[in-house]
Formats: structure tokens, sequence, C-alpha cells
């Protein structure tokens, strides 16, 4: 075993909307090596969106072989593997050959306009989906995206009912192109992600199935994260190869979650890309949210090792908001509105001003999210003065980020009692001090941001590791690696509170204007 490694060698594999990553780590949870492929995108038609299930195999197989150089490492040197998938990106195969059957329709495709119009009109199904599937269909659940297909498709449905036909994430598809899968299974929380499952009545939600004419059969069934789900074939760069057995997947924002090793009721993460998004662990009771979407975090086996299908497991469940566009918005700050030259002047540019002048901005360009629910809102700035400068609406900017996420928060504690009393931050925006500094004040919380980054390919060799024995409980799992850089609340109660104050006044004004404009 070369690089210095350690003990047993466990991967993990992150299989994301935009690229695939491996990760192997040794017993001391050290990263040894790492292995990365972009993932394309495919657009048949406008507004289609499309992934190649061959080309996504191809890049995992390239990004295990590229980790295990890195780590000096064999494939027969790796103990066990785990998987963490992209959510509602559905994988189809031939049951029988394990060919793709049709190319993955990604979570970000907007063919099912018209289905979803449908099923909201479709009374009373409409309104028991929050409370039997945690979750209300949106056009980027894989449910929806399945039934489209039914309907659309003869071909397809004709094969689906013939029982030709097996559905999954990518996490399965994985284990059907690139080793041998133990049976047609996949963990809780990618079968919860997909939205069809009942979390009520723990089983696929019959009525749901029928309405959209799938049939459960080409389902997969529901395992512990901590499961034998069978092997993966990893083949080296010189050609040596092993089969070596998965035993965990795990959803990727989950994954993120456990990664953090945010694990515990009120312990929570949030993520700043393209839009924000918080996630928060609220223990092992199914939550009755009704504005946030309730999903399992993660199901391990109550006896901490991968069993029988039927053995008695342990859930732990999670709420998830999306806040705002943020990514999103900080780029139309530099396209269209040329606030900015360059995206990373953000914070520095909000810093050359004591705080946003008066200035207030609602990013609310594609409607606000939780807790507020409203697609018509739009976006605002408001308190310009002739002193008003891009400095203001740029820190006014960071400063919503700060309201957005309180509000989130918030709403967890007022639908389950949980509270967040700590924040672990990472991604896009959270690169600069000012936001993170920004988010702790109007939380009134301490913000953490850690330096690992790779919260959710470690998670996947965590939970493979567990499952293997490198590590003996949840409990003696190593901690998160590198520094964290933690930021402290500054503002009195009474400067937080008039703050969030003004910014639900600014909320009511553009929710105001949305109402009337429709």
């Amino acid at each position: 075993m070369g690089g210095g490694a350690r003990g047993p060698l466990v991967l993990g594999i992150d299989q994301g909307t935009s690229g695939s990553k491996a990760l192997v780590l040794d017993a001391e949870s050290r990263v040894l090596g790492t292995g990365y492929r972009a993932v394309g995108r495919l657009h048949p038609q406008p507004g289609w969106t499309e992934q190649d299930p061959v080309a996504i195999a191809q890049g995992v197989r390239e990004a295990i072989a590229d980790a295990l150089a890195a780590a000096g490492a064999r494939p027969g040197d790796i103990v066990a593997a785990g998987i963490a998938s992209q959510r509602n990106s559905g994988f189809t195969w031939d049951a029988a050959t394990g060919q793709p059957f049709a190319n993955a329709i990604s979570w970000q495709d907007l063919r099912t306009g018209d289905l979803l119009r449908e099923l909201r009109a479709a009374e009373p199904l409409w309104s028991e989906t929050l409370w039997r599937l945690g979750q209300r269909p949106g056009p980027w659940n894989a449910s929806v995206h399945l039934g489209w297909r039914m309907r659309h498709d003869p071909a397809f449905a004709a094969a689906a009912r013939s029982g030709r036909i097996r559905f999954g994430l990518s996490a399965e598809w994985l284990l059907v192109s690139l080793g041998s899968p133990r049976e047609h299974a996949e963990d809780y929380s990618l079968i919860d992600s997909q939205g069809l499952w009942d979390i009520r009545a723990d089983r696929y939600w019959p009525e749901f199935l029928a309405w959209l004419g799938i049939p459960e059969a080409m389902l997969p069934a529901p395992r512990p994260s901590l499961h034998d789900y069978g092997t993966l074939r990893l083949e080296g760069r010189d050609g040596e190869a092993a089969e070596v057995p998965v035993l965990a997947m795990i959803a990727d924002q989950q994954a993120a979650l456990f990664g953090y090793d945010c694990r515990a009721p009120g312990d929570a993460e949030c993520t700043h890309g393209t839009a924000t998004f918080v996630d928060v662990c609220v223990g092992s009771r199914a939550p009755a949210a009704e504005r946030m979407q309730s999903y399992y975090a993660w199901a391990l086996p109550s006896s901490g090792r991968p069993g029988a299908a039927d053995a008695p497991i342990d859930r732990t469940y999670c709420l998830e908001g999306d806040a705002t566009v943020t990514g999103a918005v900080i780029r139309w700050m530099r396209e269209s509105a040329r606030l900015l030259d360059d995206e990373r002047e953000i914070g520095p540019l909000a810093a050359t001003v004591p705080d946003a002048g008066g200035v207030m901005f609602v990013p609310a360009f594609t409607g606000l999210n939780v807790p507020y629910l409203d697609s018509a809102a739009r976006g605002a700035v408001l308190g310009l003065t002739l002193g008003a400068t891009r400095a203001h609406i740029a820190r006014a900017f960071l400063d919503a980020l700060g309201f957005a996420v309180r509000a989130i928060t918030d709403e967890v504690a007022a639908e389950t009692g949980v509270a967040v009393t700590r924040l672990k931050v990472g991604g896009g925006i959270s690169a600069s001090d000012l936001a993170c500094q920004l988010q702790a004040d109007w939380l009134g919380i301490p913000v953490d941001r850690p330096s690992f980054t790779d919260t959710t390919p470690r998670a996947a060799a965590l939970l493979a590791g567990l499952g293997a024995g490198v590590w003996t409980s949840l409990d003696g799992l190593p901690r998160l690696p590198g520094e964290t850089t933690a930021f402290e609340p500054r503002l009195s109660a009474d400067e937080r509170e008039a703050g969030y104050d003004r910014w639900a006044r600014a909320v009511a004004a553009v929710r105001a204007y949305g109402t009337g404009d429709r």
C-alpha cells in the first residue's frame, strides 16, 4: 500500500449533477486521494435536460482510477465503498441486460409543466402530497418525470408494464453498470427523495402511483443506508481490478449533512450554491412540517452493522428549506445589472461600507421560497437614496442571505420545537468572511466555516467504513478534518430584531406587489 496509507482504506463516491468525485480515506480519516470527472448535460428540446447514463458510469470509473492512483493504492486495498447520489435524476435500465433504456431525465428538466398543473387540480390527492410525501411535487421530482414518460412514451410505458424496466437514481445505476447489485434496492433517503414514498405509512403511496400510472414493480425496494448492496468492480490505471462490497448509499444533500458531522437534533448546515439550501437534523420522529420539505436523513441498522432486509432500523429525519437563488443573483448583478466586474468582488465591495445604508435587497427573482412559499413575489431593492451606491446594494444582498437563512431556522423551531444553535456553512459566497459574519449577526448564533469541503463523498466513505467495521459506532467516527473558522454574532438582540423587522416589512412589500400584479 503506497502513499503512507495506514490501515484499511474506504472509498466514497459522490455522483452529482455537475460532476462525479471519488475519495479514498484511511482509518484515520485522512484523504489519501481524489478523482473528479465533469458530467455533461443533453438538451434534446428547449427546457429538456437529460444525462447520458453510459457517460456518467464511465466518468465514475475514471474518477475512481484517479483517486486510487493519487492514494498510491490498489483496487484490492479498498475494503468497502459507499455511494452518495444526486436526487431526482431518474435512471432506467433493462431488467435482463442492465443496459440503459433511455437517457436519465435530470432534476433540472422542465418538461412536466402540464402534468403538474393537472396534478395540482387533482383533489383530494394534491392536498395529501405534503403530508404523505414530505414534499410538494415540483418540476424537479423524479416521480413526475416518470409519470410523464408513462404518458408520453408508449414504448417505455409498455416495457414498464411488462416488468422489463427498472428505475432508480444514479447510486443504483452505478452498481448495475459498474458492478453487481445484490437486489433492486436503494437506501431510504434516495427512495424518499424521488417523491413516491409515503413517509407516514412507510410504503410507496399506491394512490399516487396509480394516478401517475407507475407500476410499483419497477421501483427499488427500501433498505437502510448501511446495507450490503452488492459489489463494485474497481479498476486501477494499470488494469488491475477488484470486486469491492458497496455497504452504503445516501442522497447527496443528506450526505452533506452527515459529512459535516451534523447528526443530532438541531445540527444544521447551509450550502450556498446556485441557490441556498439549509438542512436541519430533527431526530427520530417524522416531522409534520407545513412549509418545509421533510426527508429521511439516513436510516441505520439498530445493530450498527449491515444486516437482513427485515432487521430493525433507526431512522433519522431532516428538514430542508431553500432560501434564495444566491449564485444566480450574483451572476445577475455582474452580467445584467453591471454592479460587479467579477463575482468574487461582492464581498470586498460590500466591506467598503459599514452597513447597507438603509437599503434592503429582497432577491425574490423566482419567487420567495421557505417559509413564504410565494411564487408570485419578485425581487426588489428598497430604501434607495441619492447617496446609495453599488456597495450598499452588495451589502444589502449579503444581509438578505442572513435574513433568509434565519427565516428558515425560525420555521424549523416553530414547526418542530428544534432550535438551531450553531450553523455550518459552505459553498460559493461562504468564502466571504463578511457574508459569514452577517449570517451570524442576523441569526444570532455562531456560524462555522470548515476548510474541508468534500463532505458528501466523505459521508459515503464514513458510512461504508462503519459497515465494514473500520469504525465501530457513530460516536466513534472521526471528526471533520481541517481548520474551522468561527464567526460569532456581534449585534445586540435589539439591533438584530430591528434589522429582521425591516426585512419582514420589505418581504411584505414585494409580496403585496406580486399579488397585485397577478
